[in-house]
């Protein structure tokens, strides 16, 4: 049956069941229609068991599964949320491939344009002939010919450190997971527009998915970074994956040519042999491939995924901060691809609302403990302060919180006092400056915190950077005139935990 006719049909069964496409609260007319599991196919008690298991991962941050082009169970992580907007880190590669194509079919470049001419003020004073033969093609699908990946830092990347790398192998014939070539693909967008990747996507891609709000950073030139630092929200992750599922065309209209969809998303480098491993299954256009046959993917660090399930017509969006990605990706395909039936399946309202209950309820873990201690009231108020350190901590108070439950955490690092309210078995929200990501620092970032004595000396601050991976664990121990403090993170790209720190009172 023709795939238009098939959605058609389901959005007619739709109405027969009494459902309209705006009956879920807060829905505008840019968010995917909704609807239930079972009208589209899928088992609510098979979703359920995927949220059990998922819940058990730390840290899951959302998650959307999309079905015939309807959103049929989604959930958010408290503090996470359907509004904010989260760090997509390596999956906003996905999306600047797409910027390339449009700027293919445009007639703007080629992908068999030579990178050199370019850039001609960046190429180096004798360029190998590697380098000379490197197309744009080579940098979509990570075959530039490098055997050392250039920084992709924002601080140090440009054309002219990318064109200073050595090529000892020749482009096309040797993967090389290459953050610094997506870059590459910005600059050169950037180069032949004269917009930034960025600004370029706004009228061609977001505005048509009613993607708004995002950001997107840029390097120290101004060029958008291309191969990661893109923030949109979870639905926007599965409105991009719905496009490519759509083959480009959307409400009726081609937003990417279907040629080069087909073209992105196919195995263009080869890139292992390990049966068990979604990261050996080739790898497309800054698409991977995945295990089940037809289905790929964009995904970014710690676990941010949009993936495409042609054949079984869905496309499933996570965000999270897992050490393990393939934990995820196996979750998905041992709990949700087997209930994606080609049928409507019978309407099941028990189990329906008890999916519905569960997604309404995930949070974050907080820590676990007492309200107070009986050395809360010695405590309380006192500054207590650590000698010059790499981590920069100057001093930490902890202040009574005015509505009673919980208490306040004021740090001053750097010269910069941050006062972060923590609720006890909640999270309450503040920003404030946070360690973490690729820059090293966020330093006006959206937090959560949750507070708990875990014994009489030790309280342990969770703070979680809700539209990033990341969340640290502060134990502070105190021990008479002395605070020993700790930290360590869920994820890093470096240590997950810091140097400990012994402060004492002022």
């Amino acid at each position: 049956m023709n795939l238009n006719r098939f959605r058609s049909l389901h959005a007619v069964l739709l109405m027969l069941a009494g459902l309209t496409l705006s009956d879920v609260a807060g829905q505008t007319s840019s968010d995917l229609p909704r609807s239930t599991p079972e009208a589209q196919g899928v088992s609510s008690a098979a979703v359920h068991s995927f949220v059990d298991v998922a819940d058990t991962l730390d840290t899951m941050n959302s998650f959307m599964l999309v079905r015939h082009g309807h959103v049929i169970a989604e959930g958010w992580w408290t503090p996470y949320n359907a509004q904010s907007t989260h760090e997509l880190y390596s999956l906003s590669k996905s999306f600047t491939s797409t910027a390339v194509g449009l700027a293919v079919a445009e007639g703007k470049l080629s992908v068999d344009d030579e990178v050199l001419r370019l850039f001609p003020e960046d190429v180096p004073a004798d360029p190998s002939a590697n380098l000379k033969s490197m197309r744009v093609r080579d940098l979509l699908a990570m075959s530039t010919g490098h055997q050392d990946e250039p920084s992709s830092d924002a601080d140090k990347v440009s054309p002219k450190s990318f064109l200073a790398q050595p090529v000892p192998h020749k482009p096309g014939t040797h993967f090389k997971y290459n953050t610094a070539a997506t870059f590459m693909q910005s600059a050169l967008v950037q180069k032949v527009i004269g917009q930034t990747v960025f600004d370029y996507l706004r009228p061609r891609l977001f505005d048509p998915l009613g993607i708004t709000g995002a950001t997107w950073a840029t390097n120290f030139q101004g060029v958008s970074l291309g191969g990661y630092g893109l923030k949109v929200r979870t639905e926007d992750i599965a409105k991009f994956g719905q496009l490519y599922l759509q083959r480009g065309r959307w409400h009726g209209r081609q937003l990417l040519p279907s040629e080069w969809v087909e073209t992105a998303t196919a195995k263009q480098t080869s890139n292992g042999s390990n049966p068990k491993s979604d990261w050996d299954q080739g790898y497309g256009y800054q698409f991977w491939r995945c295990r089940p046959h037809a289905a790929y993917r964009g995904d970014g660090a710690f676990g941010q995924y949009c993936i495409v399930l042609p054949e079984q017509d869905a496309v499933v969006a996570i965000t999270s901060g897992v050490k393990d990605m393939q934990a995820v990706m196996n979750l998905v395909w041992d709990k949700l691809l087997p209930a994606l039936q080609p049928e409507r399946l019978p309407d099941d309202a028990t189990n329906r609302k008890e999916l519905e209950a569960r997604l309404a309820n995930l949070a974050v873990r907080t820590p676990e403990g007492n309200a107070t201690s009986p050395l809360a009231a010695k405590i309380i108020g006192r500054k207590f302060v650590f000698p010059s350190n790499a981590q920069k901590l100057e001093s930490i108070t902890l202040v009574p919180d005015p509505t009673g439950n919980g208490l306040t955490l004021v740090t001053r690092s750097g010269g910069i006092e941050i006062r972060l309210a923590s609720g006890y078995r909640e999270w309450k929200k503040g920003r404030g400056v946070f360690g973490g990501g690729l820059s090293g620092l966020y330093l006006d970032e959206p937090l959560a915190a949750s507070a708990a004595w875990t014994s009489e000396d030790t309280l342990v601050v969770k703070v979680c950077a809700y539209e990033t991976p990341f969340y640290a664990t502060h134990t502070l121990r105190f021990d008479g005139d002395q605070l020993i403090h700790d930290r360590s993170a869920n994820v890093g790209f470096g240590s997950a935990k810091q140097a400990q720190l012994v402060g004492r009172v002022e």
